[in-house]
């Protein structure tokens, strides 16, 4: 099109140029010789005049800005569209999952993975453990149900993989397995040198002891259980006028129930669509582990975060708000949404 369109304006350039020229050339009837130099002044007046004004007036940007088909969607859908016309590699929809997954496009990043798994039969790793991050982005209770199984086929595929043995630990946790969550972590910890990795794991050993104690009481911590059961945080969220524009429709939000005073998983968590204002009940059933659950006399701080990155962990510019709740004792509390995290 670009093309089409210098080759057009050339040729009336050329053919304006060619009737004023043609006077100027042409031999006098005084038989003086012709203005040459008139000629050529005023073709060099017609071709950078002509530049210069298109140059001033015109809105098209001549300088090379970023290709619109190299953005990342832009890519991900010329894959997409590549992968459909053929069978594709493995490499090439894992890499289309992952791609998906960048974008915060859940459903089609795991259609992408369950691609793969049907290709190679359900014995690649990676394609598990890719379906159980995308189920746990999208609701971190998929760790104890669908995502849970699926890491452990990862790990059963793949013994080496940490981070399939690191789902895996508290996947186990989450399902009431202690020990086998505590054997994992030491595991782990044998080899880790990162200190913040560390202390994720020792929480989760933790953790796992705290869990294997509490099915070792028996039937002693019935009253707290029902005490737990019937406690549950009542908030109503919602977002100040001023992050209004900072928050897009398809955006989660998280609401989650912490003890600042006791790192680790949130007693209670939930996510829903990013549509203010909404009431929020949490209870002993919204929680990742079984031994961290609210309960009445807690003094718990509820957050309730917009997560831009799509994840349940924090990222720096997510719109979040936050209250301190009494568990038992405060109704429901309002929580406004009208600041950044750093």
């Amino acid at each position: 099109m670009i093309l089409k369109f210098v080759l057009i304006a050339g040729s009336l350039a050329a053919a304006v140029a060619i009737l004023l020229l043609l006077p100027l050339l042409r031999r006098r009837a005084d038989a003086s010789p012709a203005s040459a130099v008139a000629a050529v002044t005023v073709l060099l007046v017609i071709l950078l005049g002509a530049a210069g004004l298109y140059a001033a007036f015109s809105n098209y940007t001549w300088t090379s800005n970023e290709s619109v088909a190299d953005t990342p969607a832009a890519m991900t859908a010329s894959l997409a569209k590549r992968l459909a016309k053929g069978s594709g590699t493995v490499d090439e929809w894992l890499t289309l999952g992952r791609s998906y997954t960048v974008l915060q496009q859940y459903p089609l990043a795991l259609r992408a993975f369950q691609h793969v798994d049907q290709m190679t039969g359900g014995k690649n790793a990676d394609a598990l453990l890719s379906m159980g991050e995308v189920l746990v982005q999208q609701d971190m209770a998929e760790l104890r149900g669908r995502a849970g199984r699926l890491f452990e086929r990862a790990l059963e595929l793949d013994p080496t993989s940490r981070k399939a043995k690191f789902y895996a630990a508290f996947g186990a946790l989450g399902r009431g397995e202690p020990k086998v969550a505590r054997e994992r972590f030491n595991q782990m910890l044998a080899d880790e040198s990162d200190p913040d990795v560390r202390g994720i794991l020792e929480q989760g050993l933790k953790a796992a002891d705290q869990q294997e104690a509490h099915q070792a009481g028996g039937g002693a911590p019935a009253a707290a259980d029902r005490t737990a059961d019937a406690a549950k945080i009542a908030v109503r969220v919602s977002l100040a006028p001023a992050l209004a524009a900072k928050v897009p429709a398809n955006a989660p939000l998280f609401v989650a129930a912490r003890d600042p005073k006791s790192p680790g998983p949130p007693f209670a968590v939930k996510r829903l669509p990013a549509s203010f204002p909404v009431d929020v009940e949490l209870t002993a059933s919204d929680a990742m582990l079984a031994t961290r659950r609210i309960a009445v006399g807690q003094q718990l701080e509820v957050v309730a975060r917009v997560a831009l990155g799509g994840t349940p962990t924090a990222t720096s510019g997510d719109p979040f708000g936050q209250v301190s709740y009494h568990v038992g004792k405060d109704g429901k509390l309002n929580i406004v949404i009208d600041r950044l995290s750093p």
